[in-house]
């Protein structure tokens, strides 16, 4: 249900084209189990309406935020759920047995703070190791005292290991840290979980038995090289609005803050009801691609807090009221971030929360 508001932007949440997407998932992973990835609001495009569309068909949801977590289960979330950053505090432990939450752990202290808590046996755990992205996770050293560890613990714990590639989407590719995971794992049998979702589209040998999808989940292509829609995704957020000005400029005339464009010809300019307060981004150049009337053209001048404005000239047919979509259906996200000089994750992880969203009914 779309709130009142007579501001013409909008979000349009697309439930279907998330669900297809994660059919996309599926047929790529294999025998893998999913971990749906829907930190950071499921990148923004809400984290209850994503889970609730997807519960049905995932083996888990991964996130980060507790809150997000606990929110989870007192909505009726029932799947596992993957902490990735695993517990900050000795006192989130019992949240997670509370609520039945998966740690990730990826430092000493987390270790220790398990093996004084009472687990019941076969708790599940992810134990995540550094091998070559050198933000989280064990180093050999470390690996092997906390596996001890974990392994000493009376009833048990259920282990799974698990890494983050850093270059999956970039010429670089994955060799150098599959190796030495390959060396820290030596003969080690337990579950992996490694791919993201660069990863289990171009690597196949890296499946294992869980793999944990974002960015394609909602839509956008994990590759600079290669479109979202050659992928077979399909977006799941549109952000829209409308033309609520038109003017005719002279050569010479310049356009908003600074005056940074200024028309070298006679031109018309629309404005469009969305800026930097929406989540758009205030760097985006003159030239980034905007749909207006179903016809692309470009914006022009500097994003402003509520509005920017883009190039009619070519576009007679747009008028004040004219649809505008900056990103979505019809103008892929990825595009439009490349533009901007971004990724299409900040740009639908900023939208702003006076953006009314408009929640499609699945059925």
């Amino acid at each position: 249900m779309l709130r009142p508001c007579s501001r013409p932007i909008r979000a349009r949440i697309d439930l279907a084209a998330l669900r297809h997407n994660h059919a996309v998932v599926r047929n790529h992973c294999g025998d893998a189990r999913i971990w749906s990835v829907v930190k950071a609001n499921a990148y923004g495009h809400g984290l209850l309406r994503a889970a609730q569309a997807l519960t049905d068909i995932t083996d888990g949801f991964a996130l980060v935020e507790i809150e997000g977590a606990i929110a989870l289960r007192e909505a009726g979330i029932r799947r596992p759920i993957l902490m990735l950053e695993g517990f900050y505090t000795p006192g989130e432990v019992a949240l997670y047995l509370e609520h039945r939450l998966v740690p990730v752990l990826h430092r000493p202290e987390q270790v220790a703070w398990l093996a004084q808590a009472r687990l019941p046996a076969g708790f599940p755990v992810y134990l995540k190791l550094n091998t070559g992205m050198n933000r989280l996770g064990f180093g050999d050293a470390d690996f092997r005292a906390a596996l001890a560890t974990l392994q000493g613990l009376e009833g048990g714990v259920d282990i799974t290991l698990m890494t983050h590639f850093s270059d999956a989407d970039e010429a670089r590719g994955i060799a150098e840290q599959m190796a030495r995971l390959q060396a820290m794992r030596g003969s080690l049998t337990y579950p992996l979980c490694l791919a993201n979702s660069a990863a289990l589209l171009r690597y196949p040998e890296t499946l294992g038995d869980w793999v944990r999808p974002g960015i394609m989940l909602y839509g956008s292509s994990p590759f600079a090289e290669a479109s979202a829609e050659s992928l077979g995704l399909v977006p799941v957020m549109t952000l829209e609005s409308e033309i609520i000005a038109v003017r005719d400029l002279q050569a010479g005339d310049r356009v908003g803050y600074g005056g940074s464009f200024t028309a070298a010809a006679p031109m018309r300019v629309g404005v469009v009801a969305c800026g930097y307060g929406d989540g758009y981004p205030r760097h985006a150049p003159t030239g980034t691609p905007v749909l207006v009337a179903g016809q692309r053209t470009r914006s022009i001048g500097r994003v402003s807090m509520d509005k920017l404005c883009v190039d009619l000239t070519d576009l007679p047919q747009a008028v004040v009221g004219s649809a505008a979509v900056l990103w979505g259906r019809g103008l892929a996200a990825d595009e439009v971030a490349a533009a901007a000089g971004t990724v299409s994750y900040e740009l639908f992880c900023a939208l702003a929360g006076r953006v009314p969203v408009v929640e499609p009914d699945l059925g």
